[in-house]
């Protein structure tokens, strides 16, 4: 399932507002980045604190052009969180965090304007 993620791309088929609630994206902090040398394409592995029902959970991100490792701890960012977990090289991916392509197709994070309670959905 590869999704054509340029900018230029028609909008997906229609789907049932059942179907978008179905996937469950909540705001979390990252409270830990780390370099992930393993993966196939430059990433981070990073922690990111949902709050205290969903807690911490691990993302492989592919966020390396625009983010530093120091810069991404105290981030606030949208991750899927109902996806089921995926190996990824040596770690298993939880969630999947979400972002937008640049011009260039490197990843810009997906993340509220302003500060919000972690664990907090997505509607």
């Amino acid at each position: 399932m590869h999704m054509n993620h340029s900018a230029d791309a028609p909008a997906a088929p229609e789907i049932a507002f059942d179907q978008f609630l179905a996937v469950d994206i909540r705001v979390g902090t990252i409270i830990a980045a780390e370099p992930f040398p393993e993966a196939r394409k430059p990433a981070f592995k990073l922690t990111i604190d949902f709050g205290p029902v969903i807690g911490r959970k691990r993302s492989s991100a592919q966020i390396t052009e625009h983010y530093t490792l120091q810069d991404l701890v105290g981030r606030q960012v949208a991750a899927v969180v109902n996806f089921p977990p995926r190996q990824i090289g040596p770690m298993m991916s939880e969630v999947l965090t979400l972002g937008f392509p640049d011009a260039e197709g490197k990843v810009v994070l997906a993340a509220p304007t302003q500060a919000v309670p972690n664990g907090g959905r997505l509607f």
